[in-house]
């Protein structure tokens, strides 16, 4: 404490004012006529009022600077709103979504079963077309079978009996054999 008290009293006795020769209220002295020009400066801003003025000017802008934080502090709150409800809506269209996804996995899950059913059935009906297509022509080829044996032993049993039997006896003879043919065919 003494040496703070030894150093401000060195520095204020090494001062300009002390420097100077002469009286100290002399309008020779330039410390004294700086000193009367800042006080004449201070009344005339004292007179005009100018610290009330900065004043005002300072309250209205720390009253403007209020009113820009209440602003801000509104507008975020009403973004933190925003923002809660659109989380709220992300949310409820992804829930709509993976509902949306499932239906849809649950619809080509019946829809291809029930192609595959479908798929199943349509080759059922062809295979039965083509077996009965198949026993069809089995049929037809027995029937032309039969047909050809039946003609071959009608030739065969025509010239047998031309040969057995004479001319006159030729004709009715043919004429039971036919008859006997025709009799065991049907």
């Amino acid at each position: 404490m003494k040496k703070l008290a030894v150093i401000a009293a060195t520095g204020l006795s090494a001062g300009p004012a002390f420097a100077a020769t002469g009286p100290f209220f002399s309008l020779r002295n330039t410390d004294f006529i700086v000193l009367v020009s800042f006080l004449a400066f201070v009344g005339v801003l004292l007179y005009f009022k100018v610290p009330s003025r900065i004043g005002a000017l300072l309250d209205s802008r720390a009253a403007g600077i209020r009113r820009d934080l209440d602003e801000a502090k509104r507008l975020r709150e009403e973004a933190q709103e925003i923002y809660a409800s659109y989380e709220r809506r992300q949310r409820e269209v992804a829930g709509q979504a993976d509902q949306i996804v499932a239906n849809a996995k649950r619809e080509a899950e019946a829809q291809a079963a029930k192609a595959k059913a479908d798929l199943k059935s349509s080759i059922e009906r062809r295979l039965k077309a083509a077996e009965d297509q198949i026993a069809s022509a089995e049929a037809d080829a027995v029937r032309a079978v039969r047909d050809r044996a039946v003609q071959a032993a009608i030739a065969a049993a025509s010239s047998l009996l031309a040969q057995q039997v004479g001319a006159g006896q030729r004709s009715a003879g043919i004429d039971e054999a036919i008859d006997d043919v025709a009799r065991r065919l049907n």
